[in-house]
């Protein structure tokens, strides 16, 4: 069995202490916020969230890149150099262009004709990708092959849950993240939008509720509706620097679900400039989507 190391991106908003403990390596993003371009990555160290969100809400603009060539062919180079074949788990397909990662590969090929490379479109993001990683990174452990991994993630991926709710649907509108909204959007006021991932990997609205604690158990509801237990171990929730609500999350799927064990993170600043501030976000594995 050749020895083979599951590669991610930022987008996955994995805390730093996961992903030493899983043993993923995880290529680090740009983000844009005014005139200054920072380094986004799992320890926060160049742009920490608490402070990104912060500006976001003071009124600064944040906008983000792809990952360019380069960083693909210096993180693959390096698996390469060391014996190992590479699984790159990459955001959904339907939110980012996968251009420059096949442009990497297609420059070292010729040079490690002995390596292997799988690129898996997730449709997930966020932490649901970061859920799916983590998941794939235990299958890894308990001896899978790779591409017995890779049709596991193949026949998976639209198994991971992830609804949330954001405070203002205009930063996705602004983004294009979004496309269409039409009819969604409330006049009353306070209303709140409940969004998900859907099976092509794009962010797609649900339905609109009063306030946001009724929206926070929106989500929980969502997810009893589908729920799994000897799947969910654990349970991953993210937030836009807006933990109180997170943990109201966690709260209410411990006492509904029984689930002990949760991963709780930031959503990461390149999400975050596309979802916006007080974004909550729970994932976790169903049976479908």
């Amino acid at each position: 069995m050749s020895a083979y190391r599951i590669v991610t991106e930022a987008t996955s908003d994995l805390p730093q202490s996961l992903v030493e403990e899983l043993g993923v390596v995880v290529i680090p993003m740009e983000c844009r916020m005014e005139d200054k371009v920072y380094i986004t990555e799992p320890t926060g160290k160049d742009l920490d969230p608490a402070f990104f969100y912060g500006q976001m809400r003071a009124g600064a603009t944040a906008s983000t890149s792809q990952i360019n060539a380069f960083s693909f062919v210096s993180c693959f180079t390096e698996q390469f150099e060391a014996g190992l074949d590479v699984i790159y788990f990459a955001l959904s397909s339907a939110l980012t262009s996968r251009v420059a990662a096949n442009l990497a590969m297609e420059e070292l090929q010729p040079k490690y004709p002995g390596r292997r490379f799988i690129m898996m479109d997730t449709l997930c993001a966020s932490l649901g990708l970061g859920l799916f990683v983590y998941a794939a990174a235990r299958k890894q452990r308990e001896g899978m092959e790779m591409d017995a991994l890779a049709a596991w993630a193949e026949e998976n991926r639209l198994r991971v849950c992830h609804w949330f709710t954001v405070e203002d649907l205009k930063y996705l509108v602004k983004s294009g993240r979004l496309s269409s909204v039409s009819g969604f959007v409330g006049t009353a006021l306070n209303i709140k939008p409940v969004l998900n991932v859907d099976n092509g990997g794009r962010l797609a609205p649900l339905e609109k509720v009063q306030g946001r604690r009724r929206s926070l158990k929106t989500l929980v509801e969502h997810m009893e509706a589908g729920f799994i237990p000897e799947e969910n171990d654990v349970v991953f929730i993210g937030h836009a620097d807006c933990a109180e609500d997170a943990d109201y999350v966690r709260q209410l799927a411990e006492e509904r679900l029984g689930v002990k064990k949760f991963v709780i993170n930031y959503i990461g600043p390149v999400i975050g400039a596309h979802s916006g501030p007080g974004t909550v976000a729970l994932f976790h594995f169903a049976a479908h989507r």
